[in-house]
């Protein structure tokens, strides 16, 4: 059975029944129907809490003649997010900034809670990543679709040279897949092996040697977000390319 952390068991003793009749009206039997809410999903609820009270608490300060702190830190994401769309996907960038900055933002704040006692990083556990790659592929096969139509975008799956489209479309198909599986592993991979390790030497040695392991947990939590956010610009970009005749 799964460890409950605190969060998880409070969400559970008040809402766990709740959860378990919405679950089985949906005809979805779960686990544990006294304690529905695993440990990721708690993690994830208290992750959409954090940044929506951080929108809020830079939402209300907002000055143009005294930005605080919160508001330069805002600025200097939205720039970044910015300049890496315009870089990497080009004129109208603009309408995936939303989506590509809370997706990193979300990933982040995930990652992160695995330095923080108490908590765990959702990202550690497949099902999460896994959750963030889906949308993603839908995302941009999307706007794909929404900026070229149906059969201009179908042309990106058959290559240059039409006596070998029979041998480039299955190829393509595979390798879009496998865009979901390599976001999912990417992420999941490194965020449980940091976890693991940090546990395993505050666990041997708990004072001095594990503050190099979350440190480096930190590096690793910061690269992975970007890292997710940069491959879904990429994907996003050859999407909506435009073959140039």
């Amino acid at each position: 059975m799964e460890h409950q952390l605190a969060f998880t068991r409070f969400l559970n003793l008040h809402f766990g029944t709740w959860v378990t009749h919405i679950l089985m009206a949906l005809h979805i039997h779960p686990a544990r129907p006294s304690a529905p809410i695993s440990n990721a999903y708690s993690m994830e609820i208290l992750c959409f809490g954090l940044l929506v009270l951080m929108f809020v608490i830079v939402r209300a300060n907002l000055s143009v003649e005294k930005p605080g702190a919160a508001q330069h830190l805002a600025e200097i994401y939205d720039d970044f997010v910015h300049d890496q769309g315009n870089q990497i996907i080009g004129p109208g960038y603009e309408r995936f900034v939303p989506y590509v900055a809370t997706l990193f933002l979300f990933i982040l704040v995930c990652n992160l809670f695995g330095l923080i006692p108490g908590l765990e990083s959702p990202t550690a556990y497949a099902v999460v990543p896994l959750g963030f790659a889906l949308p993603t592929f839908l995302y941009y096969h999307y706007y794909g679709i929404r900026t070229q139509g149906v059969f201009g975008y179908f042309k990106h799956f058959l290559g240059p040279i039409w006596w070998l489209y029979w041998l480039i479309l299955p190829i393509e198909i595979i390798s879009h897949l496998a865009r979901v599986l390599s976001l999912t592993v990417r992420l999941y991979a490194n965020m449980f092996a940091g976890d693991m390790v940090t546990l395993a030497f505050f666990s041997i040695i708990p004072i001095g040697v594990p503050i190099i392991f979350l440190t480096l947990h930190l590096f690793v939590s910061l690269v992975q977000a970007v890292v997710f956010m940069l491959l879904a610009l990429i994907y996003l970009a050859g999407a909506v390319a435009v073959e140039e005749h």
